[in-house]
């Protein structure tokens, strides 16, 4: 189709942020109700990709022009199997994100809604970039708005806890330029075309030699935006100091791009560095299941105990990924949808609760259920969910994950298995101290339950959460064709290099 559908959803917010800007005095609903509109414009426009997406097309919706011919660098745009649900679990998350912001954010609220439509561009176009000098750019600009989220509209330690995430971003990012540089100038040697773009460097054997550096240096910074144990450090701070909204797009979309980055990048263009770190990739997934989960079950937060799971859950992802069949890799890319619903709607819930509140001790609460019904069951709901119950969408993912994991690997499957009997541990203690038990607590005792915003809200998220655990195939059968298309890449470079190895051998 010549209709430019992904530059208009990768600009779109872009052009609402400065509509934005331009709107003078303090308009405070002019300035809700157009960012809103934006966004809720933004994910209409997403869905018809979905629709006319064939699975079995390849790379789609295709956009190239010339930007900097000089450079080989050029503005080129596509989605596969591979990049269509993290853009439209992007375009799905940022207008409930900002429905959420309604009431809590009133501080300098023009600035919050533009950098929320601001980093929604810098996320999407992470996605959809198919050059990697445009990736780059969209890489880089996201980090300024979501620094702005944390340090502006965060808590008591946010400039700490921005500045902290900023670092370790740019510390892996600045290595993965190098790397990026690397690859440009290996492919422009070898073929006499100097370029960037992604899918004709993936058609180039890279030496064994420069496989390992460059797959350390992408893989790092990979690593820390995912995060890998033990480059994790950043995410609990981040957490705990972002405002709801900043955690959402946190857990729901940011923490995906590193996974996401291994997939498009690392696997096609390293597969031999791949095969070599992969019992590294999953001893590390496997302590960060179980240590985050250790972790959390023992924290007194609610937000933080809901940061660490993520460091659990992206650990079965890691699995998932480097399992290298298409049971895994299925599971993985769905788990990075299933983890983007389930422990945003855990962030929006806990911003519900501390807007009532203005505490997330566990200690703090008691019997709520008794006080909130509504809230009880949304609750519940995505709290089964995170644990993997049969029936909503964690259980898919982490099924697919497992069996995948286990045809590679018996025993990091049994251990990563451990990860799910913790998960139900933490979750279903801290919902049980929080929801039931003595309503003796006079503040609780005021407590009202949902408006019909908050239900709004939350309803489109646990809409899914239902739809993808009874009912995966839509996504599963999307996403299956670009999958096994990626490990039989892997395949075939390895097997070339396999030749060439027993080739230098007999000589």
């Amino acid at each position: 189709m010549n209709f430019p559908f992904l530059s208009i959803i990768t600009f779109l917010p872009l052009l609402g942020a400065l509509i934005l800007f331009l709107i003078r005095g303090d308009r405070q609903q002019t300035i809700k109700f157009t960012a809103l509109s934006v966004a809720l414009i933004t994910f209409l426009i997403s869905l018809p990709v979905y629709f006319l997406f064939e699975p079995h097309a390849g790379m789609q919706f295709e956009e190239i022009q010339s930007w900097i011919p000089a450079l080989g660098i050029k503005y080129r745009l596509g989605i596969d199997g591979i990049s269509l649900f993290m853009v439209l679990l992007t375009t799905f998350l940022t207008p409930l994100v900002i429905l959420s912001s309604w009431k809590s954010i009133s501080k300098n609220l023009k600035g919050y809604m533009i950098s929320m439509l601001f980093l929604e561009t810098g996320m999407l176009g992470v996605f959809v970039a198919m050059d990697l000098f445009l990736f780059y750019v969209f890489w880089e600009a996201m980090l300024i708005p979501m620094y702005f989220i944390i340090g502006i509209w965060g808590g008591e330690n946010r400039i700490y806890a921005a500045i902290k995430f900023f670092i370790y971003t740019m510390v892996g990012s600045l290595l993965m330029l190098v790397a990026i540089l690397i690859l440009y100038f290996y492919h422009g040697g070898l073929t006499g075309n100097y370029t960037f773009d992604i899918l004709a460097i993936q058609q180039i054997d890279i030496p064994l030699g420069y496989q390992t550096w460059l797959f350390l240096a992408f893989g790092l910074s990979f690593a820390i935006k995912v995060p890998i144990f033990p480059f994790h450090t950043w995410l609990p701070d981040a957490h705990v100091e972002a405002p709801t909204g900043g955690s959402v797009i946190l857990a729901g979309v940011l923490l995906k791009m590193g996974t996401y980055g291994f997939l498009r990048f690392c696997l096609p263009f390293f597969p031999h560095a791949v095969i070599q770190f992969t019992p590294w990739i999953f001893a590390l997934g496997v302590i960060g299941i179980i240590y985050g989960a250790l972790v959390a079950m023992v924290q007194p937060d609610i937000k933080k105990l809901v940061a660490y799971s993520s460091v659990s859950h992206l650990g079965f992802v890691m699995l998932g990924i480097f399992a290298l069949n298409t049971q895994g890799i299925q599971g993985g890319l769905i788990q990075m949808v299933n983890h983007g619903l389930s422990t945003g709607a855990l962030f929006l819930i806990v911003g519900m609760i501390y807007d009532r509140r203005h505490t997330r001790l566990i200690a703090d609460f008691g019997g709520l259920a008794k006080r909130i019904p509504v809230f009880t069951a949304f609750f519940m709901i995505v709290t089964l969910s995170s644990i993997g119950l049969p029936g909503l969408n964690g259980f898919v993912g982490e099924f697919l994950i497992l069996l995948g994991t286990f045809l590679t690997n018996k025993v990091y499957a049994i251990l990563g298995a451990i990860g799910v009997i913790l998960a139900a541990v933490y979750m279903l203690r801290m919902f049980q101290r929080v929801m039931f038990g003595k309503l003796d607590k006079e503040e609780n005792q005021k407590l009202v339950d949902l408006s019909v915003r908050e239900i709004a809200v939350l309803v489109p998220i646990v809409l899914f959460i239902v739809f993808i655990g009874v009912y995966p195939k839509p996504f599963l059968k999307k996403m299956e064709p670009t999958v096994n298309k990626l490990i039989e890449t892997v395949e075939v470079k390895q097997a070339r290099y396999m030749d060439v190895e027993e080739t230098l051998v007999d000589k």
